[in-house]
């Protein structure tokens, strides 16, 4: 750090006062920012709130957050605000920028220990030929680029040797920030597209050349006078690295074996990884490479498991949020960009750019194209190889330390990183239009589902604590050989900007390695949960997928994966849950607007699930389950598919149904529209009555001499008579299955939408999912897929029999087109 403050007071001394740490106060006439603590502090908050607001800003365009972090420090430097001579003096003085370096560093070191402790050695064994061929070829040719122009720019500076020089400058050209790429590929939802996997593989062998191409660097940067210095410099490294994979990685594993299945890893042993850490970085520092060398093969050794878990969750927020932001914005502040001066320089700045992406980019094409893969996908992963990101900018403040780049090559370095890496996302969003497969089908919903074809569902899940519901009510549907389900169980979760989040995603794991983190946890969870549910029932066949996606989009995974399964029922869960007192909390409100999303855009029926419990009162063998489902029938197409899904469930031995249906009396108001509408009206409502009458009719009479349907007609006049009636259902019952009834208006439910606290449940779903019902049934809300509606007229339900062929031709024509960006799922093994 002493040579950092040298290279930057030349013409100054600064002191430094060991007692002024904290202030006496203002009350005592000290001004708290001449101490260090206070001065600290008041430089931390300002580097991330100006990288929090940028993110925001930069949100709309597709950036990664490495771009704000730079740009905040930009903002803060001698670019912009640093140009008033007073702000620079009272916020960043000279005297400042030691501590400021070394909190830099720390969190440096820790979050490279990090993305250690997350990056799979495995995989990368794992990734093939095809990768390993991108990778080099991807670095190789911009490795000889920055070569050619090391030779150009060394002219001017004569500080260093030439050999020096051209590693460095082709190393900053050549590397592929794997963390950040992980991002950009998440947010353009290609993360599980074949370009994903190759791109993720490629950048992972990428980032670990250039690790080791920089400790190369700094070993020969460091030692101007003793050749053999250097040698030593490379040797000691190499023993360092044995060290850590030979002693300390079964170290640690036999301490992981220690603790006991299921309990959390013991304080001790993260308190000692922790501590090794830093000793890691103190010995690679000691030996002449750059600390976080140390610190990233120690935590490449850390083994994959509980250990790696609990160390990413307790230590990642504070890391990546708080003290790396510092790191990028030392970079930004020693980045002067009005130090770019002169026509030339940036005629030579613009030529680098442009040479080291196509480099890049030409790199990856061949070797695409040499594996016959459309042009166009290698282009785009030759784009998205160009991600800089962390490791160019350590390379960079290395660089400048040793006094291998100037401030004018630096700042332009720097220009050139961000400039690369901000392009991308709108660049690759215009190129790469993955071909989405409109496949038309003809089974969107259940009520036309063949009784004799296979049943197509999709549960979606958030948490495990969704699954034994699902579970219990895909079992009561009733899979025989005639009939089998499959069922496509879909893990929702959360992009978020945390890099362990992604690397579910990598999931070339075999079964039986342990969990990433939590979420994978999860997911292991909820797939094994499935599959044992697939074994032990006979004709279902259940495939895991995974859709990771802001919670903002996530519909369109949902909506994009039914369309691709050719789903004809889609249950999400209800986005409250029961506590333990039979009250219903909301979990997380962006489960809501999921849940409207998905009713709004579905390709085929959806079913919303109240979950309190279905676990089957009594289970009395394997095949022996004993439900008691109610299925409520006012009228329409809703109801239609409520009663349709109640009588496959019928068919299974263990399943009694009583259907209810409500008709209303002499009494009842008619809400029929006056006015010239009326023709239409009528039309419609006494089409949907007489497909209402024949659908019961024809369950009535196939169901005549099966002794556990129970089938009873109501009448009631208005809706608080319809409270009374389905009050008094007898308690015994554990489901209810009803139509959400949207577009249907009757007299029985009127005044029931007044209060309703979820509309998205229809008012009797509503109704039944209040917290005053009585709580010890679920809930099955279902919307039956309808076409498309043209000027507020239906097209024809998928049902009426004289519209059936030309009603699909036209919904095909008017359904919405397939949303932009490809929802991110993978099949897991």
């Amino acid at each position: 750090m002493d040579e950092e403050t040298r290279n930057r007071t030349d013409d100054s001394i600064v002191c430094y006062a060991p007692t002024m740490i904290t202030t006496n106060g203002i009350w005592q006439g000290d001004n708290p920012l001449d101490y260090s603590l206070p001065l600290f502090i008041l430089q931390l908050t300002l580097v991330v709130v100006t990288t929090r607001i940028l993110v925001f800003l930069l949100k709309p365009f597709r950036q990664p957050r490495v771009i704000s972090e730079i740009l905040g420090g930009v903002i803060l430097g001698p670019s912009v605000l640093g140009r008033s001579t007073k702000f620079a003096n009272t916020v960043f003085p000279l005297r400042s920028v030691m501590v400021l370096e070394t909190m830099a560093n720390v969190g440096l070191l820790y979050f490279l220990f990090l993305v250690g402790v997350e990056m799979d050695i495995a995989v990368i064994r794992r990734t093939g030929k095809r990768a390993l061929a991108m990778a080099i070829a991807g670095m190789v040719l911009p490795f000889l680029i920055g070569v050619s122009f090391a030779f150009m720019l060394h002219k001017d500076t004569q500080l260093v040797k030439l050999g020096t020089f051209i590693l460095f400058l082709g190393v900053a050209l050549s590397v592929t920030a794997f963390p950040v790429l992980a991002r950009i590929l998440a947010e353009l939802k290609l993360l599980n597209t074949d370009i994903g996997r190759i791109a993720m593989s490629s950048a992972l062998i990428n980032d670990m050349c250039a690790w080791i191409l920089l400790a190369f660097a700094i070993a020969l940067a460091e030692n101007d006078v003793k050749s053999l210095a250097s040698i030593w410099v490379i040797l000691s490294s190499i023993a360092f690295v044995a060290f850590c994979v030979y002693v300390i990685r079964p170290l640690i594993s036999w301490m992981i074996s220690r603790t006991p299945e299921g309990e959390s890893v013991s304080e001790f042993c993260i308190c000692l990884v922790l501590t090794g850490v830093m000793i890691s970085g103190f010995i690679t520092d000691a030996i002449g490479t750059h600390s976080v060398f140390g610190a990233f093969v120690f935590g490449l050794v850390i083994p994959n498991g509980p250990l790696g878990i609990t160390l990413i969750e307790r230590l990642e927020d504070f890391v990546s949020g708080l003290l790396l932001p510092l790191f990028f914005a030392i970079s930004g502040l020693k980045t002067d960009v009005s130090a770019i001066t002169g026509i030339g320089t940036w005629a030579i700045l613009s030529l680098v750019i442009v040479l080291a992406c196509i480099g890049k980019v030409a790199g990856t094409l061949l070797v695409s194209l040499y594996y016959k893969m459309p042009f166009n996908e290698g282009l785009t992963l030759g784009l998205l190889m160009n991600t800089k990101g962390l490791v160019e900018m350590i390379v960079l403040n290395v660089g400048k330390d040793q006094k291998v780049l100037d401030d004018k090559s630096f700042a332009i370095m720097v220009t050139v990183a961000v400039i690369m890496t901000a392009i991308i996302a709108p660049v690759v969003t215009t190129i790469y239009k993955p071909a989405r497969k409109v496949v038309p089908y003809k089974r969107r919903t259940i009520q036309r589902t063949k009784p004799d074809g296979e049943f197509r569902v999709l549960a979606c899940i958030h948490t495990p604590r969704n699954v034994p519901t699902i579970i219990s009510l895909l079992e009561a549907s009733h899979s025989t050989k005639k009939s089998p389900i499959c069922i496509y169980a879909l893990h929702l979760v959360e992009l978020t900007g945390r890099a362990s989040a992604m690397l579910i995603v990598h999931n070339t794991r075999k079964s039986g390695r342990p969990a990433l983190n939590r979420t994978q946890a999860q997911s292991d969870h909820i797939i094994n949960a499935f599959e044992n549910f697939e074994q032990h029932v006979g004709c279902v066949s259940v495939q895991p997928l995974t859709a990771i996606s802001p919670y903002s989009t996530m519909h369109e995974d949902i909506c994009n994966v039914a369309e691709d399964k050719r789903v004809s029922f889609i249950i999400i869960p209800f986005h409250k849950q029961q506590t333990v007192d039979g009250a219903m909390e909301s979990t997380n409100p962006a489960f809501r607007t999921i849940n409207q999303n998905v009713l709004a855009n579905a390709p085929c029926s959806v079913g919303i699930l109240v979950d309190r419990g279905l676990s089957g009162s009594t289970r009395l063998a394997a095949n022996q389950i004993t439900h008691h489902v109610v299925a409520i029938f006012f009228g329409g197409p809703d109801d239609r598919e409520a009663l349709a899904y109640a009588w496959r469930m019928c068919e299974h031995p263990g399943v009694n149904l009583t259907v209810m249906r409500f008709i209303p009396g002499e009494h009842a108001l008619d809400h029929t529209p006056s006015g010239r509408e009326i023709l239409t009206v009528v039309t419609d409502t006494d089409r949907d009555k007489q497909l209402d009458e024949d659908y019961v009719n024809e369950f009535r009479s196939r169901t005549a001499n099966d002794g556990s349907v129970v089938y009873i007609e109501k009448v009631v006049n208005h809706g608080e008579e319809t409270v009374a009636a389905i009050r008094s259902i007898d308690p015994i019952h554990d489901l209810f299955v009803v139509g959400r009834g949207q577009g249907m208006i009757s007299p029985l439910t009127a005044g029931l939408t007044d209060w309703s606290e979820c509309p998205e449940l229809g008012a009797i779903g509503d109704l039944l999912a209040s917290s005053d019902f009585a709580s010890t049934y679920s809930v099955l809300v279902v919307q039956q897929y309808i076409g498309i509606h043209v000027h507020g007229d239906v097209l024809g339900t998928p049902d009426s029999p004289y519209q059936q062929h030309d009603h699909f031709e036209l919904s095909q024509m008017n359904r919405r087109p397939p949303p932009r960006g490809q929802a991110i799922f993978q099949p897991q093994p």
